[in-house]
């Protein structure tokens, strides 16, 4: 039997606790910046930031995001 890989995409959609890793914040403060994302971009409660949008938002290059989300 071949031995498969399963191939990872690569995610669009950022979490609290990714933002507590990239920042190095608490999970209160992760989910307030999410807040204020939202809030910047005209989305409602709930809606999912990308992870451009939280790139955009910080000023951080997306290629150096991409190693946290792995």
């Amino acid at each position: 039997m071949p031995f498969s890989q399963k191939i990872v995409p690569n995610r669009i959609v950022i979490y609290a606790k990714d933002v507590m890793n990239i920042t190095g914040r608490s999970e209160r403060t992760a989910r307030k910046i999410l807040q204020q994302i939202r809030q910047a971009n005209g989305k409602r409660k709930g809606d999912m930031v990308t992870v451009a949008e939280f790139c955009q938002f910080i000023k951080i290059d997306e290629n150096q995001i991409s190693a946290f989300l792995l």
